[in-house]
């Protein structure tokens, strides 16, 4: 019987044969693919921690990128750790958190109509922190994550060890205007980031990005993009809204800066365990001399 390649019924079932077949092909694909997208991703998240602590700048240049900045990461970054709202080291990967779903708690924190609903909100929360060695200096590396004028804005900001002073900061985007809100994503703008305060007054306060903002004369402000006013102020929001909600850790390690009660950098013995006087090991879980290759809870640190 000869096959009538002009019916309906032939149509749906050659249509129905090649849709299967195009899944399946896609499907495996995207399976075999995955595990390299994962890595992909991660290398980006290294560099950007990198970068933020302005390390990495000259990967472009470098024969085999995704080993240097491998090698990088591991001999530059040297702790993580993930804090609740107290401030207070909690299990979890920091490397492995979802900067957009802490993003919504913390609107839902901003939104909340009583205290202690913000509270209950605030609970929820892992905040992820990086530490980041280069030679004798200790930096912390905090992450900010927002709503630009296209899609999501996000970035690194790395902050000395005396919690107020930014010793470098990376943004990036998904869809915001090229040559506009774009520029947030290069270096002459968010170079502007370092050595301004994150504190005045001894209070927090956090950066504003303005037309002049950048002047010298002003340690908490940035220029804002030219034209791209609206992904300068949703930027502004980020990080004053991830920025206050680690105060509490800021808080606790500059009590602890140069506290001989709590291993204070002057009260730290040889192997961090014990005070130079002699006195008893430190057993406060925020002391300031585990920022180093120790992470608060006196585990090592563990490279991604």
């Amino acid at each position: 019987m000869k096959l009538n390649t002009n019916s309906n019924i032939y149509t749906i079932f050659y249509t129905t044969i090649l849709v299967v077949i195009v899944a399946g092909v896609l499907a495996f694909a995207s399976t075999a693919l995955k595990p390299k997208q994962q890595e992909n991703i991660a290398l980006e998240k290294m560099q950007s921690l990198l970068r933020a602590a302005r390390l990495g700048e000259d990967v472009s240049a470098q024969k085999n990128k995704s080993e240097y900045i491998k090698a990088l990461y591991s001999e530059h970054m040297t702790n993580d750790f993930v804090l609740d709202y107290e401030g207070k080291v909690i299990e979890g990967e920091a490397f492995e958190i979802d900067l957009q779903a802490q993003y919504n708690i913390i609107k839902q924190i901003a939104s909340a109509k009583t205290p202690e609903t913000a509270r209950v909100f605030r609970e929820q929360l892992q905040l992820p922190v990086f530490v980041c060695t280069i030679g004798e200096k200790v930096l912390n590396i905090f992450p900010c994550y927002g709503a630009g004028l296209w899609g999501p804005i996000w970035g690194y900001i790395a902050v000395e060890d005396d919690f107020e002073t930014i010793y470098g900061a990376v943004f990036d985007h998904k869809g915001e205007t090229p040559g506009l809100g774009a520029e947030i994503a290069h270096a002459p703008f968010y170079n502007q980031f370092v050595g301004k305060k994150l504190a005045k007054e001894g209070a927090f306060k956090s950066i504003s990005i303005i037309k002049g903002g950048g002047q010298t004369d002003n340690p908490n402000g940035v220029d804002a993009i030219s034209g791209g006013t609206i992904t300068s102020q949703s930027l502004e929001q980020a990080i004053a809204m991830w920025f206050d909600e680690y105060q509490a850790y800021f808080n606790i390690k500059r009590a602890a800066i140069g506290s001989k009660e709590c291993c204070g950098e002057e009260g730290c013995g040889e192997e961090h365990n014990h005070n130079q006087d002699g006195k008893e090991p430190c057993n406060d879980e925020n002391c300031s001399c585990n920022n180093g290759n120790l992470n608060q809870n006196g585990h090592e640190h563990q490279t991604k």
